[in-house]
């Protein structure tokens, strides 16, 4: 079964002459329990592939399913609720709120999804000191570094323990080894079955952890070999994906 489905999708931003294209024909399939890492140029479009695939965006053209369901026939409600329960998101600039501390951002979305305060501050402790941020729960984003805020950005994402995580650049900010320890954790919750989708320039990242690796130029999956279903990433009407 695909966890994630993008069936020729398209993004057009603008009008006329400021028209541009994002994204044009994209379909791709991920496997439940699959990891795929998307890569390409900057302005090549990965990043709104990763936002239509979590339902932050909605697409010129083209349908998105995820675990089977149709999310252009889903209410905004509908869609925000799976969100919470079925989707985790890694924003590359880690979009969190600066008025809440570490501990209050991971649990906002369990806080959003009605589960009592107590018990979402417990998951939410959880989670930072999963990713080795317990000392930091009270500290304010303002006071954390690059590589602390992203591993609160990532704690608040696995917090609901999702089905699909989705990541814009999960090691970008971090250091070498700290780097080194988020790879395993997504190897790790990869083993767990969870699906991932990557967003990366770091070719050793995609290498190193993603079981295939898709190629984005110019809003358009392209490059190497045919495309094939092993690893549980295929590309479709075109598409080409890289062992």
């Amino acid at each position: 079964m695909s966890m994630l489905e993008l069936r020729q999708v398209s993004k057009v931003y603008g009008r006329g002459a400021a028209e541009v294209h994002a994204l044009s024909g994209v379909s791709l399939s991920v496997d439940a329990g699959a990891m795929a890492a998307v890569m390409g140029p900057s302005g090549s479009g990965k990043s709104t592939l990763l936002t239509i695939a979590g339902s932050l965006e909605e697409p010129t053209e083209g349908e998105v399913l995820i675990g089977g369901a149709v999310l252009s026939g889903m209410s905004r409600n509908a869609k925000a609720r799976l969100r919470r329960r079925t989707v985790g998101y890694v924003f590359q600039d880690f979009n969190l709120l600066p008025g809440l501390t570490a501990a209050e951002n991971v649990t906002l979305p369990l806080e959003l999804d009605g589960l009592p305060a107590r018990t979402a501050r417990a998951a939410g402790l959880a989670a930072l000191e999963r990713l080795g941020l317990a000392g930091q729960a009270s500290r304010y984003p303002d006071e954390l570094s690059g590589g602390e805020r992203q591993r609160v950005a990532i704690a608040r994402a696995l917090v609901n323990r999702p089905e699909l995580l989705l990541a814009d650049e999960p090691t970008g900010a971090l250091d070498t080894a700290t780097g080194e320890e988020i790879g395993a954790l997504l190897l790790d919750l990869n083993a767990s079955g969870q699906s991932l989708v990557l967003v990366t320039h770091n070719p050793d990242l995609a290498a190193r952890y993603a079981s295939r690796t898709v190629h984005i130029v110019d809003g358009r999956i392209s490059g190497g070999p045919a495309a094939r279903a092993a690893g549980g990433v295929t590309g479709l009407a075109g598409a080409q994906v890289r062992p």
